[in-house]
């Protein structure tokens, strides 16, 4: 069953049809998949290649996907319905497939490499522009151009060079070569005429919005390839990021900015280890309060950055171990009190002794002079949990008595009565 290339069009004699999205989900758990049965065929009527659609649906579900072109087989990783990704390839056709002035799908992109520019024509009304290049799908375009632009256009010049070098060797009359000749001069024209068209203004305005538009797509492309990094390069970047605002002396104002590079690059939970490194010296519990706000936007209810920042402390007590080696219950009380570690936190890290971040022995050593803060976090929560049994006790002594005559609600404790309890027993003598 056909439909139409542009669905938000009704009349069922609309000449521009594509079929209808067949998907198949395939394979359990972990490894399931949705197969799309007929992308070729689709992407045939929408004249693009059918890794295009195949990608734009893995980038607005992020999700992965895979191309198997010799079989035919196109893929998005987990259980997607066909009607959910048929309504989801409208919206690829709006942004790459249909032109902005006419509606027509008549359309061919036209890709650059060197200047990362997406030109779109149209056939049918003439119309040239440039596609906007922030969506995620432009830097897969970007890397992966469809074949009849400069490169296919740049093959088919040699083609028809070694054409032209036949007919003259075979001895083709110079007519027929005078004729090829100048049916060639409008195709070489028009071969070249993709990087003139996109230079044609250049008015202020012009120039500025491609600068706008270069810039958008420098910062998508930067953001996809720090992400395709190692940890490690990952974890690098945000050092020096962090270590820039600290040399400048925008650190102070910066902790949302901090956070959210250490998002961008997927390193949140161990921002609290770079920051305890960046920002704590021997003069520690003045910096947590100095920068308790940059450590709460990483550690408020994550205890794997509370982990982390654990760690930051005893790289930051062996660093100064002459000075902070006897304070590091005093520092620990400072972080509790900050509210930038929980105690099933401390308790767990209290339990055994790890050798990730300092020597062993430091590491028994830190744990030895923490254990009085942890016994009395310990005897705190104890106490704090057998005060609140007694109130529930309590509670269950105290009535609410209401009087007509008093403005307010009288709480009164009851006792139990005596006198009641001896009138409830036996009389022997009674009987």
């Amino acid at each position: 069953m056909s439909v139409n290339v542009n669905r938000s069009v009704s009349d069922q004699f609309y000449r521009y049809k594509m079929p209808r999205l067949i998907a198949k989900v395939e394979g359990k758990g972990n490894g399931i998949k949705t197969v799309i049965v007929n992308m070729v065929d689709v992407a045939k009527a929408l004249n693009r290649p059918p890794t295009y659609p195949t990608k734009f649906f893995g980038c607005e579900l992020g999700a992965q996907t895979q191309f198997d072109s010799k079989n035919d087989r196109y893929i998005v990783n987990g259980s997607h319905e066909a009607n959910k990704l048929q309504d989801m390839l409208d919206g690829f056709v709006r942004k790459f497939v249909l032109c902005p002035e006419c509606d027509n799908p008549e359309t061919d992109l036209h890709v650059n490499p060197k200047k990362q520019t997406i030109g779109n024509s149209c056939k049918a009304c003439g119309y040239r522009g440039m596609l906007d290049t922030r969506h995620k799908l432009c830097t897969f375009i970007l890397k992966n151009p469809p074949e009849s632009t400069e490169g296919g256009a740049s093959v088919k010049k040699e083609k028809e060079k070694k054409n032209r070098k036949k007919d003259k060797e075979n001895g083709s009359g110079s007519g027929e070569a005078g004729s090829t000749e100048n049916f060639d001069a409008p195709q070489a024209v028009d071969g070249d005429d993709d990087d003139e068209d996109w230079a044609e203004e250049t008015t202020e305005e012009a120039q500025r919005r491609r600068m706008e538009e270069i810039s958008n797509h420098a910062k998508n492309l930067t953001l996809s390839e720090d992400l395709e990094k190692p940890l490690e390069e990952r974890v690098n970047l945000f050092y020096n990021f962090v270590k820039h605002k600290k040399e400048t002396g925008t650190i102070d104002a910066a902790d949302k900015e901090i956070l959210a590079e250490a998002e961008r690059l997927d390193v949140k939970a161990m921002g609290p280890l770079i920051l305890s490194e960046l920002l704590f010296n021997e003069n520690i519990r003045d910096q947590i309060k100095k920068y308790k706000r940059h450590f709460l936007r990483f550690c408020h209810n994550n205890k794997k950055a509370q982990k982390y920042l654990l760690g930051g402390f005893e790289c930051v007590v062996k660093l100064h171990q002459v000075q902070l080696l006897a304070r590091v219950p005093i520092i620990l009380k400072e972080l509790y009190d900050s509210d930038l570690l929980e105690e099933d936190v401390i308790f767990a890290w209290a339990e055994k002794v790890s050798k990730k971040y300092v020597s062993k022995e430091l590491a028994k050593e830190i744990h030895a002079k923490a254990a009085p803060f942890v016994k009395w976090l310990k005897e705190a929560e104890e106490e704090s949990e057998g005060s609140e049994e007694e109130e529930v006790e309590d509670d269950e002594n105290v009535e609410v008595v209401y009087s007509s005559s008093a403005r307010e609600l009288k709480v009164e404790t009851v006792k139990p009565d005596k006198a009641e309890k001896e009138e409830d027993d036996i009389d022997i003598d009674a009987i």
